[in-house]
């Protein structure tokens, strides 16, 4: 079993995989002040839930934007599986990266990226990957398969939290689909704003960037995140949901790692 680990702003989602099939997952809430022993408690009644021997992970791969919580998680790995973290960033990911500061890219746009190729590249058009997360990213992998760069823009939840914060009168709300356009209450009205607002959104900058990127047909566009489904569900700018897609790409890159360290090829490996 390989147990990949997403550490984001809002949540750390943990995967085990038995080969390329995802068998388990968690979703757990990223608090920067829990201890290692914490968490392996946690993930140890998680495994027992589930009746999985924690034993049998035989390999674990992380990937994490909040550094304060990569160590504390690897000391947690080291104390309850007895293994060794590998933490992916640029330098060991297996993508080619155009960016200006290929470090300054985070673990999860570059796995995204692995993944949308492994799953949805091969046909000479560039990917954009869009994942709905604690901030919205937009990430381009060139039709040649290297990840070029992209656009990060606050996530709905942020945008519905600085109207509650800088607004006096203005209440905070749940984010969902209204069920029209026009609102007939402040709520309402919010929620309008920010649902179809939220949409109008990544339609002009899926449509910029597929401008920007020309082609004879548009890039393939690739959802993941929470809101994923929901947002695809009101445009056509999205051509795939793939809920999953940070840990595919954890797997992807667990692989050629091992790869290269067991001396194969250093290509992904399905």
């Amino acid at each position: 079993m390989l147990l990949a680990v997403d550490i984001g702003n809002t949540n750390i989602v943990l995967g085990i995989f038995e080969d390329e099939d995802l068998t388990q997952s968690w979703r757990l809430a990223t608090l920067q002040d829990r201890t290692a022993d914490e968490l392996r408690v946690l993930v140890g009644r998680l495994f027992e839930e589930r009746h999985l021997d924690m034993a049998g992970v035989s390999g674990v791969v992380l990937a994490s934007v909040v550094p304060p919580l990569t160590s504390t998680v690897t000391e947690m790995v080291r104390g309850a599986f007895g293994r060794d973290t590998l933490a992916i960033d640029a330098t060991n990911v297996g993508l080619p990266i155009e960016y200006q500061a290929p470090g300054d890219v985070g673990a999860d746009r570059l796995v995204n990226a692995v993944a949308a190729l492994d799953e949805f590249g091969g046909g000479a058009r560039p990917i954009i990957v869009v994942d709905f997360g604690t901030a919205t990213t937009f990430d381009v992998i060139s039709a040649e398969g290297s990840y070029v760069g992209g656009v990060i823009c606050p996530g709905v939840e942020i945008s519905a939290d600085a109207l509650f914060q800088r607004a006096a009168r203005l209440p905070r709300v749940d984010v969902g689909r209204p069920d029209q356009v026009i609102g007939t209450s402040t709520v309402g009205s919010m929620r309008s704003g920010l649902f179809f607002g939220y949409v109008a959104m990544v339609e002009g900058i899926v449509a910029r960037l597929r401008a920007e990127l020309g082609g004879r047909e548009p890039a393939v566009c690739v959802a993941t995140g929470g809101l994923a489904n929901t947002i695809a569900g009101e445009t056509g700018s999205i051509d795939h949901v793939s809920p999953d897609l940070t840990l595919h790409g954890l797997r992807l890159a667990w692989n050629r790692n091992e790869a290269i360290r067991e001396g194969g090829a250093g290509a992904p490996a399905s």
